[in-house]
């Protein structure tokens, strides 16, 4: 009976150490997603020109080229 308890009390201890785990990880990733999404509305429209690749080392830039 000894056995029993000490391996329920290992088993809930194992449960307890991945939900902290998860909700670590659940917390970075929404961090992350937050400065994605500040980054993103930070550099819309700050200069970035398009580049298109037509096919192996050639590159065409739009924008360059424009004044504001």
């Amino acid at each position: 009976m000894i056995v029993g308890a000490v391996l329920a009390v290992f088993a809930a201890a194992t449960v307890a150490v991945i939900a902290v785990m998860t909700s670590a990880l659940l917390a970075f990733a929404g961090l992350a997603l937050r400065a994605r999404r500040a980054r993103a509305r930070r550099t819309a429209g700050d200069g970035v020109i398009e580049a298109r690749h037509l096919g192996g080392h050639h590159w065409v830039a739009y924008g360059w080229n424009e004044r504001r």
